[in-house]
């Protein structure tokens, strides 16, 4: 067996989602962990309280896979929060599963996080120093033990120190006997929403996990703010000094779910209105606009629409490639792309065909699918693709490779044009791409894109990436 194919897409980060005041705490985490699984696919994990003490269950692979029935019936309480986990910081182990808990002198406490703490390293060689005992290699753990050092506070003013100390983007929610809280970083980075059913509270990162359950959206958390859940309701306090905000754009072009709301932009219509500006763009004559699915299809509806040129289904995704397949022991090329993706022949023969996707990454899978649709009998290949090109690394909780691994950081277009043998290739533009969005490009992070980092970061390799190498090199 062999690990399941791999795309050439940045990998989501993690997804969180916390409820308080509810009988069906767990089960209702479990819905929501499930609606938030495209944000991480490797490890899950739920703890509950009811006030007296902590359950929790973590395990390796996909929601439905790590918790039965059984489980999510032995998780009694009123208030928990989950997780769901692609490894950026640490490695894909069981350890590394959230959400992490722990007792300390002021209780129980268990916390988990969405994105990247950048100077982690550096606090945890700080507090291993001072005697620390970390029991993962993750970064989210580092919150915990600056907290558990501030003495004769409440447990806001404690984390709300603690989290004062942490740089990067991040979401965190923090569980406690009495409380939920939800902290997000200066910048806004990464999302985090308030929903409320009945008297119950919920914090997500994502709208659609609301929609399962059945929870109004109350509003986003926003950027720098602490929220804190208790037997009263929800209260905000501010514990970081004040930033620019400056949300992940690509949320909207690629991370999020398309039928999730994001600091008040639906996401599938942000993709949908970032393919008509690509069509303005950089329109051609063409039969069809074929996306590479899934995360193509809303651009080129919007392509097709904007260009006057049929939208077509001109690849099929197979659904149901599982996390592990069995090769076939005669070498099959392109096999990986081929178990997933399928050229549809009748369409494409003959056709000159616009291929829409959301990113060029290594440009490997992007070669391998212009291939298959010129097999399929295409006249001409264009490919359109709705975000600019990707450069530079994420330090923000997302998992991508090497700035020099990157197509678009060693190329010019008209390079990646031949290189991937289309007979053209555009990306929308910056102003095209917040066009859609509908809001200023100052308010956004797309360093990926721009190399316009808001939070400093040191080193040529992303952090998340070489975290675990970093400890055992300084060991």
């Amino acid at each position: 067996m062999t690990p399941a194919v791999q795309d050439d897409h940045f990998h989501d980060e993690c997804g969180v989602f916390g409820v308080f005041n509810h009988p069906e705490a767990a089960n209702l985490t479990y819905l929501g962990l499930y609606a938030l699984q495209h944000r991480g696919q490797e490890s899950a994990g739920i703890v509950v309280t009811d006030g007296q003490s902590f359950n929790s269950h973590r395990d390796m692979g996909l929601v439905a896979d790590v918790f039965k029935k059984s489980d999510i019936e032995r998780l009694s309480g009123d208030r928990s929060i989950g997780h769901v986990r692609y490894s950026t910081s640490g490695g894909s182990e069981l350890r590394n599963c959230q959400p992490f808990s722990y007792e300390y002198a002021y209780g129980g406490v268990a916390v988990c996080h969405n994105g990247n703490i950048v100077n982690a390293p550096d606090l945890r060689h700080q507090l291993e120093a001072q005697g620390s005992i970390f029991q993962s290699t993750s970064d989210t753990e580092v919150l915990i033990h600056l907290a558990a050092k501030i003495s004769g506070a409440s447990t806001e003013v404690r984390f709300g120190e603690a989290a004062s100390r942490l740089h990067g983007g991040f979401s965190i929610l923090v569980l406690t006997e009495t409380r939920l809280i939800g902290l997000r970083d200066p910048h806004g980075i990464r999302p985090l929403i308030l929903g409320k059913l009945g008297d119950a509270w919920f914090l997500s990162s994502e709208t659609c996990a609301f929609d399962l359950i059945g929870a109004e959206y109350v509003r986003d958390i926003e950027p720098g703010e602490m929220v804190v859940i208790d037997k009263n309701g929800p209260h905000s306090l501010r514990p970081f000094n004040v930033a620019r905000p400056r949300f992940c754009v690509f949320e909207y072009v690629y991370f999020a779910r398309p039928d999730s709301t994001l600091e008040g932009v639906n996401v599938y219509r942000a993709r949908y209105q970032i393919g008509v500006e690509l069509a303005k763009e950089a329109r051609v004559d063409a039969d069809i606009v074929v996306p590479v699915p899934d995360s193509g299809v809303p651009p080129a509806m919007g392509y097709a629409e904007g260009a006057g040129i049929p939208y077509q289904m001109g690849i099929i995704r197979n659904h149901y490639v599982g996390r592990t397949f069995i090769e076939p022991q005669e070498s099959i090329r392109h096999f990986g792309v081929k178990l997933k993706l399928n050229a549809n022949k009748d369409l494409i023969r003959g056709k000159r065909v616009v291929l829409v996707d959301d990113s060029i990454v290594r440009g490997t899978t992007s070669q391998k699918i212009v291939e298959m649709v010129r097999k399929a009998g295409a006249k001409e290949v264009h490919m359109r693709v709705s975000s600019p090109p990707t450069k530079y690394s994420c330090f923000y909780g997302i998992d991508t490779p090497n700035a020099d691994e990157l197509m678009a950081n060693k190329m010019s277009i008209e390079e990646m044009c031949e290189a991937i043998g289309a007979d053209s290739l555009a990306f929308v533009s910056f102003d095209g791409m917040y066009r859609a969005v509908g809001k200023p490009r100052e308010r956004h992070c797309d360093a990926c894109f721009s190399g316009d980092y808001p939070v400093p970061v040191k080193g040529s390799r992303s952090p998340q990436l070489s975290m675990l190498r970093f400890f055992n090199r300084n060991s």
